[in-house]
């Protein structure tokens, strides 16, 4: 079973999309990043880690992001940013990566079995869900917030084999984040590190034998 990550993978790259809400906002991703890890620093826990399994509402850490980012960069102009509705604005013009889209329907249409492993927040579904509405089904979804841990927690791995009702050493997690592919690998599990479209293709090619998923 090939598990698909969303952020980074089906999705364009995480970077592009932290410049494209510095487009829309005026915050920097440096910004961002510096106030999203000083959220969750007060909270103790990993960056995204407060509204990936649910220990903050969307509207609560939206309101702390935009006290730490006013404490952090005196006259900020926080008017443009909906930090307390922060997955519309982040999710606004984002669209599917095609080419992950097609390994995916690819791998789908010749008798595998795919599902999408992702670090996400419970009032974001609606916005990434539709974003990935063109792959179509896939046979099993695992996120964060629904089951109360995120990559690269070991549980979730777990989790994940369970709900889709397979042995670890039958799934291989593509991600674009390395600690979480080690953390698959840990759970024994394969993985595949994303770094760009044609090498993650190369090695589905390898891993499946697949000629359809090469360019």
């Amino acid at each position: 079973m090939i598990w698909f990550d969303f952020g980074g993978v089906l999705s364009p790259p995480l970077e592009e999309i932290y410049m494209a809400f510095e487009t829309k906002t005026g915050i920097t991703p440096a910004q961002l990043k510096a106030a999203i890890k000083g959220v969750a620093d007060e909270m103790g826990v990993p960056a995204m880690a407060p509204v990936e399994t649910g220990l903050l509402t969307e509207p609560e850490w939206g309101r702390r992001m935009r006290r730490v980012l006013a404490e952090r960069n005196p006259g900020i102009d926080l008017t443009r940013a909906e930090l307390e509705a922060f997955g519309r604005q982040w999710f606004d013009g984002v669209v599917a990566n095609p080419e992950m889209v097609r390994a995916l329907r690819t791998l789908r249409d010749n008798g595998f079995r795919v599902g999408i492993l992702s670090n996400n927040v419970a009032e974001w579904g609606p916005y990434w869900k539709a974003i990935i509405a063109p792959a179509g089904e896939v046979d099993c979804l695992i996120d964060s917030c629904e089951v109360g841990c995120r990559k690269p927690d070991p549980q979730i791995f777990d989790i994940a084999a369970k709900s889709a009702d397979v042995a670890p050493e039958q799934c291989v997690l593509i991600d674009d984040v390395q600690e979480n592919c080690a953390a698959a690998r840990s759970a024994g599990w394969g993985a595949v590190h994303f770094q760009d479209d044609a090498q993650v293709l190369r090695e589905l090619h390898g891993l499946t034998g697949l000629a359809g998923l090469t360019r």
